[in-house]
């Protein structure tokens, strides 16, 4: 195994597909869109999955506004993965798996997943994909799905 800590291209295009740009208006910008998941809507999310303080009801972005702060985003989220992973072997295609689940829950460092994994138990870590598929209490289809492609990467050679 090579420790690899850049997001490679399947990790991207995996993030991009489930983060997906959604919300597109006819004029070709985004629109901001309530979490569809959670009970109070919260957090808003718009481009590739972005959120925070500056992101409302009424947020327009270009899609450039959107590439750009998905650049910067994911460059806190690479870093955070690879320090919590340290010098752990870690596959390029795990590191992505674990950029893309960490990127949507936040929770590498907290999760039974990143400790296992970070233990070179990676089967063991790999099965945990699985058990992030809530939402407010209730199972996600997306999630489902997500968690699953985050698996399938994970364990890919």
């Amino acid at each position: 195994m090579t420790d690899a800590r850049t997001l490679g291209a399947a990790g991207t295009a995996l993030i991009h597909k489930w983060e997906g740009c959604a919300r597109r208006r006819a004029d070709g910008r985004f629109d901001a869109y309530p979490d569809p998941g959670s009970k109070d809507g919260k957090p808003w999310t718009i481009g590739w999955g972005s959120t925070g303080p500056d992101i409302a009801r009424g947020t327009i972005w270009t899609q450039a506004q959107c590439d750009a702060r998905f650049d910067r985003d994911i460059a806190r989220f690479v870093n955070e993965v690879a320090r919590f992973i340290a010098a752990a072997p870690t596959t390029p295609n795990q590191f992505d798996a674990l950029v893309s689940f960490h990127y949507n829950t936040g929770a590498i460092a907290s999760s039974t997943l990143g400790k296992l994994h970070k233990a070179g138990r990676f089967a063991d870590a790999q099965a945990q994909f699985g058990k992030w598929i809530y939402n407010d209490g209730k199972v996600m289809d997306g999630l489902r799905k997500r968690r699953a492609d985050e698996a399938a990467l994970y364990g890919a050679k």
